[in-house]
């Protein structure tokens, strides 16, 4: 049988006509194959791309989100080591002082209640093993304090003034520790003497690690140092072996794609500047790579089917007749061939079909290049892409056509950017920047290989590289830039790098494109600046200090609006002649205006108009920024000065502090003054929106209650003291605004102070 099968082979590959179709069919089987896995592999990576970017902003939210609580709570822990009362309990002789605790303890107190993160506040002595806590009180040593296990972590700070870790809270101490708690050392005359253990709510720490999106299968969770999983959230089934294999898969990238049992998993991390915790996302494909496998396995059930198609040609063949078929040889060899008759056999035109897919598919390939390779600069400048070979492999399949010429970046952005982005609306703001985009593209082209980038609000990237030798960028770019303007209305500025024959590089001409463009502040609008011709500036003395600030402060106080500007020209004059460092002058000027707010009254700073953002504006501009918001402050304050009812009023309230404890009423009140019973009420009225019966009032109440407090007077003595002759009437009267009586809130208070008290 073998001999037989050898001989019909080899009597139809002697015959040409079965010859090429036995090649043609092949090809065809070959170039569907190929049509159906790189179609397969494309849409798989462009889909892991594009599902890979919403994980990583959304890690990178909920971890900003993270951090700025942690940070918070760090201030809290710090807030508590430089305390006085604290530095008195870690040093003092006496640490069981009446005084001393329940300072402390309302220290604690008020810091927990103020911070929904924060679930309790331990203070640990390192030397005597004692504690002060929120709401356990004071312990004398570790013995008798219930969640006191965690003190070994003394001996992990090390060089570190803070350590968060994950903790196992003893039975009975749950109700007031935390498994995740912030410990900070604290050094006295630079010895270890303390610890501040901040005890965190981790249900509202991590409230925010949501996996829920659409409905892809996800998991979130957070590593610590230790690779002890802190925290973890799913919306799906994963055991531990795929969250290990996961982690293996991330020791040396920040992504990675893995398969576990049957199951395409995408896998990325983000890893915390702050406290060095991994957040770590698990994302099931197999649901979004469905359909790109359902047009790989059809495509492929395709290239079986015509071949065989070519051997039942080729029985055909050998059963009938021989048919000509130079015109398969055209399909191959031109596309460009005559229409042709129906004598064609039928592979001609599945051939045909199948090849004008492939070129559309070819096509549809190319489009998603350019949007690579912008993305790829938008990856290497935000950070996200930092590993060389994976920036050189990249490089290579997104810019196969580019040569090994240098290449240089530049940024371009748009001038006065706030002011611009108020004048049109979202939509027309991005089609603005695609229609700068393509001018740059069009004007550079066929010089320039080039390639544009958003990079965000005011930025566009353009990465270019020369197609001959000799083309002058700069030129080019200057006219780039007076064509935007005509056809736009708008000016745009850009910075220019150094080129660089390393892709490697691109994040320092990045750097370079950016730092170039900052000196706009300087050389004005609608500029070129290339890097070269400011990467040897030195700032010839430092920016103006706070004492000039100030100088310009006192002045809005005083409402002297001559002495204002005098103050803001010479700020100005300063940075003019002495040429500083633009991110130096922003940042100054950043500070004058947060100074500035701190003028207004907390319920106008809401209402009050933002300032413009400084980083695209001219030195002029950035004066008529601050002119703009200094104004009305001088006007306000002039007015306050020149107001007689507020210094009446102020006259008012002084009289009453000082003669709490009289039997003064509003008549005395007015004398003091000068005017009348009714028109003192009606200024005072007007200027407090409160009567100054009430008023006065209150005041004696509040310091009828401080001396309830901190003395053991007598309430009838308290009575005289704050200006009531009867003791009856100031109980009436204390229970009217405090809604309980002197003497129950005398018990109630100093109870509460005792409670800490072992």
């Amino acid at each position: 049988m073998m001999q037989s099968l050898k001989k019909w082979l080899k009597y139809n590959w002697a015959h040409t006509q079965i010859r090429l179709v036995l090649i043609l069919t092949l090809s065809v089987f070959l170039i569907i194959l190929a049509v159906s896995l790189t179609s397969y592999y494309t849409s798989k990576s462009v889909l892991q791309e594009e599902l890979s970017e919403p994980q990583r902003q959304m890690l990178q939210l909920n971890m900003s989100f993270i951090d700025e609580l942690i940070k918070e709570s760090d201030q809290v822990a710090i807030q508590v080591a430089l305390n006085a009362n604290v530095y008195q309990f870690l040093t003092g002789e006496n640490q069981n002082s009446y005084s001393n605790i329940s300072e402390l303890y309302q220290l604690l107190t008020t810091l927990v209640g103020n911070s929904k993160y924060v679930k309790s506040i331990y203070v640990y002595d390192l030397q005597r093993g004692s504690f002060v806590a929120i709401p356990q009180g004071f312990s004398s040593s570790k013995l008798t304090f219930v969640d006191s296990d965690w003190v070994g972590v003394a001996d992990e700070f090390g060089d570190k003034m803070t350590v968060i870790k994950k903790r196992k809270v003893p039975e009975g101490g749950s109700r007031s520790g935390s498994d995740l708690t912030l410990f900070r050392k604290i050094n006295i005359q630079g010895q270890f003497k303390g610890i501040v253990a901040v005890n965190l709510k981790d249900e509202e720490l991590f409230a925010r690690l949501d996996p829920s999106l659409n409905n892809v299968n996800r998991m979130r969770y957070i590593v610590d140092e230790r690779d002890e999983v802190l925290y973890s959230v799913s919306n799906y089934e994963f055991d531990q072996e795929a969250v290990r294999q996961a982690l293996a898969a991330l020791k040396e990238d920040n992504s990675g794609d893995i398969t576990y049992q049957n199951r395409k998993l995408l896998v990325n991390q983000l890893k915390s500047p702050v406290t060095g915790w991994k957040y770590v996302s698990i994302v099931v494909q197999d649901s979004l790579l469905a359909k790109s496998k359902k047009v790989r396995d059809t495509v492929l059930l395709v290239s079986i089917a015509a071949l065989a198609l070519g051997g039942a040609t080729i029985f055909y063949i050998n059963a009938v007749a021989f048919r000509p078929v130079r015109r398969l040889r055209q399909l191959f060899s031109a596309y460009d061939r005559k229409e042709s008759g129906a004598a064609g056999i039928d592979l001609e035109k599945l051939t045909d079909e199948l090849l004008s897919n492939h070129a559309h598919l070819s096509r549809l390939v190319r489009e998603t290049m350019s949007e690579a390779s912008s993305k790829l600069l938008h990856d290497i400048y935000t950070g996200n892409l930092t590993g060389k070979r994976d920036i050189r492999e990249k490089w290579n399949r997104y810019f196969s056509d580019w040569s090994d010429a240098p290449v240089s970046v530049t940024i371009v952005s748009i001038d006065r950017y706030e002011a611009w982005s108020r004048t049109y609306p979202d939509t027309d703001r991005s089609l603005l920047k695609f229609a700068l985009a393509n001018i740059m593209a069009e004007l550079f082209e066929p010089e320039w290989r080039i390639v544009c980038a958003d990079f965000g609000k005011d930025k566009t990237a353009v990465l270019l590289q020369p197609r001959e030798p000799g083309a002058s960028l700069e030129r080019k770019l200057s006219e780039a830039l007076e064509v935007a303007f005509n056809l736009l209305k708008f000016s745009v500025s850009a910075g220019v790098s150094t080129p660089q024959p390393d892709v490697n590089r691109l994040k320092q001409a990045m750097l370079e494109a950016e730092n170039a463009l900052a000196y706009r502040m300087y050389q004005g609008y609608g500029q070129v600046i290339p890097f070269h011709k400011v990467s040897e500036h030195e700032a010839k003395d430092p920016l103006p200090d706070g004492h000039t600030l100030e100088e310009m402060v006192n002045a809005i106080q005083a409402g002297d609006e001559t002495a204002t500007n005098e103050a803001l020209d010479r700020i100005f004059r300063h940075l003019r002649a002495q040429y500083g460092y633009p991110s130096a002058v922003v940042s100054f000027l950043q500070d004058a205006v947060e100074r500035l707010g701190q003028l207004r009254p907390a319920e106008e700073r809401e209402a009050e108009p933002a300032y413009e953002q400084f980083e695209t504006l001219h030195l002029d501009d950035m004066r008529q920024e601050l002119d703009r918001g200094i104004a009305p402050l001088v006007e306000r304050y002039r007015r306050l000065i020149e107001s007689k009812d507020f210094i009446m009023c102020q006259r008012m309230i002084d009289y009453m502090k000082q003669h709490l404890g009289e039997p003064v009423g509003i008549p005395e009140i007015a004398d003091s003054i000068g005017i009348s019973s009714s028109l003192a009420s009606q200024v005072f009225k007007q200027e407090t929106g409160e009567t100054i019966y009430n008023y006065l009032t209150q005041l004696r109440m509040d310091r009828a209650a401080e001396l309830l407090l901190k003395t053991d007077s007598r309430i009838s003595d308290i009575a005289v003291m704050v200006g009531y002759q009867h003791e009856n009437s100031f109980i009436r009267i204390f229970r009217k605004y405090k809604d309980i009586t002197p003497g129950k809130y005398r018990d109630m208070m100093r109870t509460r102070m005792d409670s800490p008290m072992e």
